[in-house]
């Protein structure tokens, strides 16, 4: 936990915040803070700064707050993921969150297992903790916009156009694919498929909807691996 973050009902007056749980037990156990310690806090969907510690014990702990800078720009990304497997969309959604896409689409496709949609990691509140962890770890206070489509075909004819307009638009396919673009602020889209990839079919719709097939080289990655690649090739990070 990089930083510290704080919720509306945290705060008992204008600057002061009450803090229990989790992060009662991350302070304690981990950066083991004294009295007047300075410790970074963000506001959820707000400014970050620092909290000056006034009191700590095993049931609370007390910071009087100032929240002075923006946090870090995020990336003008919509990311469309075919959903993975549960134990790795919880990385996903933390890693998601820890580089600043801005619209995270996750999406049906041929080789996503029906039963993945049914796990409660999709429940909003679990993917909440996940993208909160991410947020932590990066020092950022802003969550992406999720946004959930079962259903394919329904999904790139009616409305993927619409999200590649006037966009870089991309689609990750490691066959009969131009090699990954240089780095550049850009406002883009792009897809990444399941494990082994979209089916041509899929492929052929997404070219039909505006997006260009782009490789990172020979080496075929894990779901996990390519994000965080694919992001740290296509945007300055």
């Amino acid at each position: 936990m990089n930083l510290i973050l704080l919720f509306a009902d945290d705060f008992t007056a204008p600057n002061i915040v009450r803090l229990q749980g989790r992060r009662l037990r991350h302070m304690s156990e981990v950066q083991q803070p004294a009295i007047g310690d300075r410790l970074r806090v963000g506001l959820l969907d707000g400014r970050v700064g620092s909290g000056t510690l006034l009191t700590l014990d095993d049931q609370a702990a007390e910071l009087q707050v100032e929240l002075e800078r923006e946090p870090p720009p995020r990336l003008p990304l919509r990311l469309i993921l075919a959903l993975p497997r549960p134990k790795m969309l919880k990385r996903t959604l933390q890693t998601v969150a820890t580089l600043g896409v801005d619209e995270l689409w996750l999406i049906n496709a041929y080789r996503v297992d029906k039963s993945y949609w049914s796990t409660p990691l999709l429940a909003p509140e679990a993917i909440r903790e996940q993208l909160i962890l991410g947020l932590e770890q990066a020092g950022d206070t802003r969550l992406p916009e999720i946004q959930l489509r079962k259903r394919f075909k329904p999904f790139v004819e009616d409305e993927l156009p619409a999200l590649c307009a006037g966009r870089r638009a991309l689609v990750a396919h490691p066959y009969d694919a131009q090699p990954c673009p240089a780095a550049e602020n850009t406002p883009s889209v792009l897809a990444v498929g399941p494990e082994g990839g979209f089916i041509r079919y899929e492929v052929d719709k997404l070219i039909e909807a505006g997006m260009q097939p782009i490789h990172l080289g020979p080496r075929i990655l894990r779901v996990e691996t390519a994000v965080p690649v694919l992001l740290s090739r296509l945007f300055p990070i």
